[in-house]
């Protein structure tokens, strides 16, 4: 299984990216798109943007996620 995750463009250098997941940063490659700004919103497979999302979208999916993270760890602690 695959996971692609939200994140919001923070800084850019060159080919890679600072964004923003939820809170965690991390640098990422940016090759794969044309036209990254910063507080751009981008789904992340592997460290590689692969697509752009709008803000909504973004937020509807970490929304969901956080929902995944809930019922997981209410699962780890009983």
């Amino acid at each position: 299984m695959c996971l692609a995750i939200p994140a919001e463009i923070l800084e850019i250098n060159g080919d890679e990216a600072t964004a923003d997941f939820g809170g965690v940063r991390r640098k990422i490659i940016t090759t794969l798109i044309e036209d990254i700004k910063v507080g751009d919103y981008v789904i992340v497979h592997t460290g590689y943007a692969i697509s752009k999302l709008t803000k909504k979208e973004a937020v509807e999916s970490l929304e969901l996620w956080d929902e995944v993270f809930e019922i997981i760890n209410k699962d780890l602690n009983k």
